[in-house]
């Protein structure tokens, strides 16, 4: 499945909304989300609720969803179970969630401390077996890192959805491999990617679902890609220790002041050329991966839809490790 990202950072949630309707027009077959309360830039400029969007986009929709949030926070691991259920509920079999440790951009509104890492993962896996349990139809009550007293769901849905782990290093991947229902990752060089993958199948994660979000940046010149790729995601490129522990926008966006053009390159998949595209993907579906989801981080959303949809899907067979060349359209 080659999945679009619907990008609350950098779009009101109306326009995602009929951009998630063109991309299901152009072929896209899934959509993917991150839950965000603040962006990265105020270049970005944008963050509406997830879970509120949902419902909404879901309907409009008959491709299936996901979402990428952090539970134990700002969002109640029993909250983030009950909005779960009724999505699912509502739209059976088109629905998985993945958990990550969280980023102190979005979670230090509560006033709370931030912790370090490896508490944000411990309190990360007391969730999710809270959730699982709830998702399961338990009554739960947990005293630890969070709180949950008597809690019980009365709305489920007849199949508990995926409940996924999101992992950026390979250290991450073979912690999760060991209690995740799968994986999602970002991409990264080949072997660096494969390396994640791996860790992942090698420590309990084997025969269980991977999915990559790819960053990437198409327009018609590699001018106008690289320059749209550095005003709107230059404040992401840093590594996973400085984005998980800024928790102001005002601080990325001076740390961006620094970040040059070129460097995007490292982190961003830029290129106006149809055929490298469409390489990268290949070579990515060489690892397994069930959905690669495809995030183009400029504003031009309408013309990469639309591009894509015509070009570079018709070419990739999702479930396959082949693709043919001899297909481009021109």
């Amino acid at each position: 499945m080659i999945g679009y990202q619907a990008s609350h950072e950098q779009f009101l949630p109306s326009e995602l909304l009929r951009y998630c309707k063109l991309a299901e027009q152009a072929g896209f077959t899934s959509i993917n989300s991150s839950d965000h309360f603040h962006p990265w830039s105020k270049r970005q400029g944008q963050s509406g609720y997830s879970f509120a969007w949902l419902g909404a986009a879901m309907a409009q929709s008959t491709l299936p969803f996901g979402v990428v949030c952090t539970p134990g926070y700002r969002n109640h691991p029993a909250i983030v179970a009950q909005a779960t259920a009724t999505l699912a509920e509502m739209f059976p079999d088109r629905f998985w969630i993945a958990l990550g440790s969280g980023e102190a951009l979005n979670e230090r509104i509560t006033g709370e401390k931030f912790p370090i890492k490896s508490e944000r993962n411990e309190r990360l896996l007391e969730c999710h077996h809270i959730i699982k349990q709830l998702l399961q139809g338990e009554t739960v009550t947990h005293f630890g890192r969070v709180t949950v007293e008597h809690a019980k769901l009365y709305t489920l849905p007849n199949a508990t959805p995926l409940v996924v782990g999101a992992a950026v290093t390979k250290e991450t991947a073979a912690w999760m491999g060991t209690w995740a229902d799968g994986m999602i990752t970002v991409h990264r060089p080949y072997e660096e990617l494969k390396e994640v993958v791996e860790a992942f199948r090698n420590n309990g994660g084997e025969g269980k679902p991977v999915f990559l979000k790819v960053q990437l940046s198409y327009a018609k010149t590699d001018k106008e890609a690289l320059e749209g790729a550095h005003d709107q995601w230059r404040t992401n490129i840093f590594h996973s220790t400085v984005l998980g522990d800024l928790w102001q926008v005002e601080q990325f966006d001076e740390l961006g002041k620094f970040v040059q053009a070129e460097e995007l390159r490292q982190m961003v998949r830029i290129s106006p050329d149809i055929q490298q595209h469409v390489d990268w993907i290949a070579q990515d579906m060489e690892l397994g991966f069930e959905r690669i989801i495809l995030h183009n981080v400029n504003r031009q959303q309408e013309s990469f839809i639309e591009t894509f949809g015509q070009k570079v899907l018709p070419q990739l067979q999702p479930g396959d490790l082949l693709y043919k060349k001899e297909q481009v359209l021109k």
